[in-house]
């Protein structure tokens, strides 16, 4: 090796970090996204979504808009993520927010509590992406200084009932049961409703609740009763849907009016397009985390659909009541908001049958 090869080795060494270098003088945007949920790309739907928006951003922006996503709680609690996006975006532009924290942070979103609101999920899906909510959705903005992008299933929406005495079968059968449910006062009206008394508890308390009497039961998505061990404090599970958990997807309105026009688009278009790849991942894992919930739990139940339409007849007019009376919420939004769904209950089988069945 010669002594004038040494200076060209090192020059060699160091292009790299002047790439690098480059590289990140040249990202005029960075975006950050908050989530609970954690990082891997098989237990949970949101997060592999999250990993494509970045992937789509990054390329259409060829890299000049920086997508970083912090999950398992990185970044604070819920509401502290969403309060710094709420300031405006200057550490953290972006954040999932679960339906408690989205009320706190707009309180109208508290009407999407309403009882066996949806009967599949592809009528949620409809709903949550359609023209109505979007609408809906975009009081955050004055409310919150937040724009919404989309609503991710909450651990595949749908929940499921588990406890210690009895399967249920029909509304008969939660007379008497103690049900624990999360502080959310439109689940404590629904559990009375329906002759069970509720019992309302942070998630930390809630395998210590069940061991020790202080509830019966529970309801959560059948991959949290699954993930977390919930068949070895409860005996029966019920799938009975009566809550559809949902996680909405925001980010500041100061941070996105700073991005360019075609920027924005790119980001409201790879966002649609991770909220669509979500939901079938999400459906998948329900399915069979319910699956693994009968395998797994003593005795487990599907309820039919005219004992759901029984229960919903009884829980929907309590929870009514108490979002309008109680909480305050204007009766005309939420009557619109039971129509629209009611709507795409009738609508969707019959365009279903027009386009495949005719």
């Amino acid at each position: 090796m010669t002594a004038t090869s040494l200076p060209r080795l090192a020059a060699l060494a160091a292009l790299p970090l002047a790439i690098a270098s480059t590289q990140v003088q040249a990202q005029s945007y960075e975006m950050a996204i908050a989530t609970l949920i954690p990082e891997n790309l098989t237990n949970n739907s949101i997060y592999p979504a999250l990993v494509h928006f970045k992937e789509q951003v990054e390329s259409q922006t060829e890299g000049d808009l920086a997508v970083t996503i912090f999950g398992g709680g990185q970044m604070g609690s819920e509401v502290e993520t969403g309060s710094q996006v709420q300031a405006g975006g200057r550490a953290l532009q972006s954040s999932i927010l679960t339906s408690g924290a989205m009320s706190s942070f707009y309180p109208d979103y508290q009407v999407v509590t309403a009882p066996f609101l949806f009967d599949n999920w592809r009528q949620a899906w409809a709903f949550f992406d359609g023209e109505w909510f979007a609408d809906f959705m975009s009081g955050t903005i004055e409310a919150a200084d937040m724009r919404y992008l989309g609503t991710f299933d909450d651990g595949g929406g749908f929940v499921a009932f588990t406890n210690n005495e009895r399967l249920i079968k029909t509304v008969e059968d939660l007379e008497g049961l103690n049900i624990r449910t999360e502080e959310n006062p439109a689940h404590v009206a629904t559990m009375k409703a329906l002759g069970a008394s509720a019992t309302p508890l942070p998630w930390g308390e809630l395998i210590t609740a069940l061991e020790t009497g202080l509830a019966d039961g529970q309801f959560n998505a059948p991959v949290i009763n699954t993930t977390y061990g919930l068949d070895e404090v409860t005996d029966y599970t019920t799938l009975t849907g009566h809550v559809y958990n949902s996680a909405s997807w925001v980010v500041s309105e100061a941070w996105y009016q700073e991005l360019p026009e075609d920027y924005q688009r790119i980001v409201t278009t790879a966002a649609r397009e991770a909220v669509e790849l979500s939901h079938g991942a999400s459906a998948m894992l329900a399915t069979a985390s319910w699956q693994k919930s009968c395998e797994l739990f003593e005795e487990c139940y599907i309820m039919p659909t005219d004992e759901r339409q029984r229960m919903a007849e009884i829980a929907r007019p309590a929870w009514k009541t108490w979002i309008v009376e109680d909480f305050g919420a204007d009766a005309q939004l939420v009557d619109d908001l039971l129509a629209e769904v009611q709507s795409l209950r009738e609508t969707l089988p019959q365009e279903t049958y027009q386009r495949y069945g005719q």
